[in-house]
């Protein structure tokens, strides 16, 4: 869960590829927050006056499934946690 964030972080900070892409600050913050691999990879397929084309867009949704799966996954795994989940009266 860290490293997307940890990469994306590294990447806002030492390079000018978020600043392209995004022209707020909050929503790069709220992509940091809810979906990062989406903000990280869309944010290096973005290309000045030209947007994402072609393999880009094939990426970002990459990211869309890292995202949605790893929220799928966690949400399974505190399932396991919560006591008399998965009992049948």
């Amino acid at each position: 869960m860290i490293s997307p964030r940890l990469a994306l972080g590294i990447v806002w900070i030492f390079t000018d590829f978020v600043d392209r892409a995004y022209d707020s600050f909050i929503v790069p913050f709220i992509g940091l927050l809810i979906m990062p691999w989406t903000t990280l990879i869309y944010a290096l397929a973005y290309a000045p006056r030209v947007g994402v084309t072609g393999w880009g867009w094939f990426f970002v949704i990459l990211g869309v499934i890292a995202d949605l799966s790893s929220w799928a996954e966690n949400g399974r795994r505190n399932r396991e946690y919560v006591p008399g989940w998965n009992q049948t009266y």
